[in-house]
């Protein structure tokens, strides 16, 4: 049974206070001045009631009250953010350039008088730097979406509560998290407690020794992140049924963010209490014992491995898309890497196909002309005139390297394996739908064209990104099987089947696997360093760097049955 709330044990329940009348009697019992900085997103005005019903007679301050004018902040930042409904520059923003260095000087010489006092907000640890007790409220990147969606939450610094949800992502994407995240690194290894805000009105609050202690012992061991649903316009129903999904009155379930760390988060277990993290805190604090040294050295604290699912049963196919090559997304975005991916099929169904390279001989110029036509509308662009289209069965694998023109056809499950620049999709055609917002969703043509490969077509797509799989080793019970990434992309992939006990060694860096076959297996240290892991069809779970040693066998259910697994890592 795939299993959606993965736990990590941490410790026992009273390490955990559960809820506001919990929370707030800790609070009561502090002195001097508290810091509480909040993630972007965080409810505040849960917060700061909580602080008023047990410290009546502190003085409190929040941040927004420092902030510049929305209009201020706006024009700050509108070159980096362009008018592109999608992409904007990343950058170095800091929560400092969003305060009033005015009203923060004031602030501070208010505070420098002495007193109990609380600061609440995001920023607060710059007007409170040294506090006598320092705690964050911190909210999973998928929670802060949904209350994004729900109007619930305005930017930061602004007032558009009612704003197109993905403009108000792509603001928070580009600008908010960046400079949150930068403070929120300098704050994780001395916070004095951590407190979880994803369920309103129900926190969870723990020491930060007790939170730093969750991190250190994830490093040690296997786990998998907490993974999130999403519908899209062409969604199917294949994750409802494996995933075993509530019925949500989603139309359809088209992704699932099995790994990435940035967007998923960390349940961290105290007794029967679950403590939810934004799984990239690992990254930030434990970044050389998860990603190894030499991933840590070229990609810094960021992880570089996404795995994700894309599930068209029942639905349509992807947008046409391709993603920007490595120079151009530097230039143009300033990232320092690309999207590389491929697509292996966990499931098909019988007229499964994926759109991959272009055929021999195809006129760049009429095929730029049809696509322009398409955008324009009341023109189908004639994908199969332009593009390959190759079946697609179970366990199939096609690498799609940056410049590749790619999508996934209907009635495909895509096990998605590729690198994380996140949301660097140049769309060329979406077969003339609208999204499930029922707007056009935007395309790049401009971008996209930029970046197709063109001498990538049909001899050269076969021979190098269809099924390039290659015996490694083996023995009994066992094979390893090359199976890409194509090389210019830097994620290497192996598959392994077996029957029997399989061992690997991370070498020093960051394990990411999957169970593409087999109910159930079990992952195991030799040296006995970690309890055993037990892990489900379909699942994505992440061996620290640090880890070194251990073995993969059949487990349970699927103790007789042949397994087989999905690895990425860093070449």
């Amino acid at each position: 049974m795939y299993d959606k709330h993965p736990v990590l044990p941490v410790g026992s329940a009273d390490e955990c206070l559960a809820g506001w009348e919990q929370v707030a009697k800790a609070l009561s019992r502090l002195e001097g001045s508290i810091c509480i900085e909040c993630y972007p997103g965080v409810f505040v005005d849960e917060v700061e009631q909580a602080v008023h019903a047990v410290l009546p007679h502190a003085a409190v301050l929040r941040t927004t009250d420092l902030f510049l004018a929305p209009d201020d902040i706006a024009g700050k930042y509108a070159s980096l953010l362009t008018d592109d409904p999608v992409f904007g520059v990343m950058n170095a923003a800091e929560l400092r350039d969003f305060l009033d260095e005015e009203k923060l000087r004031a602030a501070q010489h208010e505070l420098a008088k002495g007193g109990t006092f609380v600061v609440i907000g995001t920023g607060a640890s710059l007007v409170c730097p040294e506090p006598a007790t320092l705690i964050y409220a911190d909210l999973a990147r998928w929670e802060l979406q949904m209350r994004q969606r729900r109007n619930e939450i305005p930017n930061l610094g602004m007032d558009n509560y009612e704003e197109r949800a993905a403009l108000k992502y792509k603001r928070a994407f580009f600008l908010d998290w960046r400079a949150a995240d930068r403070q929120k690194r300098r704050l994780l290894g001395k916070l004095d407690y951590l407190l979880d805000t994803n369920v309103p009105g129900n926190p969870k609050m723990i020491t930060g020794a007790a939170f730093r202690r969750g991190l250190a012992k994830a490093v040690t061991q296997p786990f998998r992140v907490v993974p999130f649903f999403d519908p899209g316009p062409w969604g199917g129903h294949w994750m409802e049924r494996v995933c075993n999904l509530p019925k949500d009155g989603a139309p359809n379930h088209a992704w699932c963010f099995d790994c990435v760390p940035e967007e998923n988060s960390l349940l961290l277990g105290f007794g029967e209490h679950r403590v939810e993290i934004p799984a990239i805190d690992l990254v930030f604090a434990r970044p050389e014992e998860l990603l190894g040294q030499d991933v840590y050295r070229r990609f810094g604290d960021e992880f570089p491995i996404r795995f994700d699912f894309l599930d068209t049963m029942g639905g349509g196919n992807l947008s046409l898309q391709v993603h920007p090559l490595t120079q151009y997304i530097r230039e143009h975005f300033g990232m320092a890497y690309t999207q590389d991916e491929s697509y292996y099929m966990l499931d098909t169904g019988p007229d499964a196909s994926v759109y991959l390279g272009l055929k021999d001989g195809v006129d760049r110029e009429k095929m730029a002309s049809d696509l322009k036509r398409a955008e324009e509308g009341d023109f189908d662009f004639p994908a199969e005139q332009y593009v390959n289209r190759f079946p697609a069965r179970k366990h199939d694998h096609f690498l799609i390297p940056a410049g590749t023109i790619h999508c996934s056809g209907k009635d495909s499950m895509v096990l998605e394996i590729s690198a994380t620049p996140f949301i660097f999709t140049f769309k060329l055609w979406d077969w003339g739908r609208l999204g499930l917002d029922g707007r056009s969703r935007p395309i790049h043509l401009e971008h996209g064209l930029a970046n197709i490969q063109w001498d990538r077509t049909t001899q050269w797509v076969e021979s190098s990104l269809v099924n390039q799989f290659e015996s490694v080793a083996g023995g009994e019970g066992w094979l390893e099987e090359r199976t890409g990434l194509h090389q210019l992309e830097f994620i290497e992939t192996r598959r392994h089947w077996f029957r029997t006990k399989v061992t690997h060694d991370t070498r020093g860096t960051v394990h990411v696997l999957n169970l593409v076959e087999g109910s159930e297996a079990i992952v195991e240290s030799p040296e006995g360093n970690f309890e055993p892991f037990v892990v489900h069809y379909a699942e994505t779970f992440i061996v620290p760097a640090a880890v070194g040693k251990y073995t993969i066998r059949p487990f349970g259910a699927g103790a007789e049955q042949q397994c087989g697994t999905m690895l990425a890592y860093v070449r």
